[in-house]
């Protein structure tokens, strides 16, 4: 058994609402390296980063679903909506993370338009009720291989030290200082995969905290297959008898 999957037994055993927030976070974020895993994950390489268990191998199912919600709550869900990847602030990804750029842009194409995905959005608004340290947690998969796109967690108070943990965990961040709002960005990357822990001032001496986990090679899957679908319609609708004359 690893490391990962004997904490998070021990949180089970323990209770969610006993655990300090920074140990929380620690396992729910920092856990994949191998070993034991989920019978809904899929043997489809090293994991990366997982929430509760769901990461870049996971598949979404029901039974998903119904796990997360005993921990996060009541869910709100979408099967249509935009993938927008654009991190901070607007120059953000094209500045300090290109390669999600270019990823964003694919997804978001033709510029300027709106671009629906058939998508699986889980939105989690009230995970304090289930004694889970979060104000917000948007969960993005992907409709026809059902794996992990993006996911957005978001709250106020670092209280027992997430920042220091995940550092602890996977070693020293790269620090992006903004060029706004004295905000600053934290990036880990393993497995191409990216973990970003933003930290904005605000106005009563506080910091809010965003993480957003980006599944790079889930994201570029998807945006191949979106593609090869586009070109396959297209075809259909213009049929070589049709345009020979």
């Amino acid at each position: 058994m690893n490391r990962c999957t004997s904490s998070n037994r021990r949180l089970r055993a323990k209770g969610l609402a006993a655990i300090p927030f920074g140990v929380l976070l620690l396992v729910f974020l920092a856990c994949g390296e191998g070993g034991e895993r989920p019978e809904r994950s899929a043997p489809a390489g090293p994991e990366s980063f997982t929430f509760f268990d769901v990461g870049r191998n996971s598949r979404f199912s029901e039974q998903v679903r119904k796990d997360l919600s005993q921990k996060l709550g009541n869910d709100a869900v979408e099967h249509r909506g935009i993938i927008d990847l654009e991190g901070n602030y607007k120059g953000f990804l094209a500045a300090h993370l290109p390669e999600l750029e270019v990823l964003n842009r694919r997804l978001n194409h033709p510029p300027g338009e709106r671009v629906d995905h058939e998508v699986i959005k889980l939105t989690y608004r009230y995970a304090r009720q289930k004694n889970a340290p979060f104000d917000y947690v948007e969960l993005v998969f992907d409709a026809h291989f059902r794996t992990p796109l993006v996911f957005r967690i978001r709250f106020k108070v670092d209280e027992t030290g997430l920042v220091e943990a995940l550092r602890s965990k996977q070693g020293s961040p790269q620090a992006i200082p903004w060029d706004r709002e004295n905000g600053q960005s934290l990036i880990w990357r393993r497995e191409g995969d990216v973990l970003m822990v933003s930290l904005v001032p605000d106005a009563f001496g506080g910091v809010d905290h965003s993480v957003t986990i980006y599944f790079t090679q889930n994201l570029n899957r998807w945006a191949e297959f979106e593609q090869a679908l586009k070109e396959k319609k297209s075809k259909e609708k213009s049929p070589a008898g049709k345009t020979a004359f």
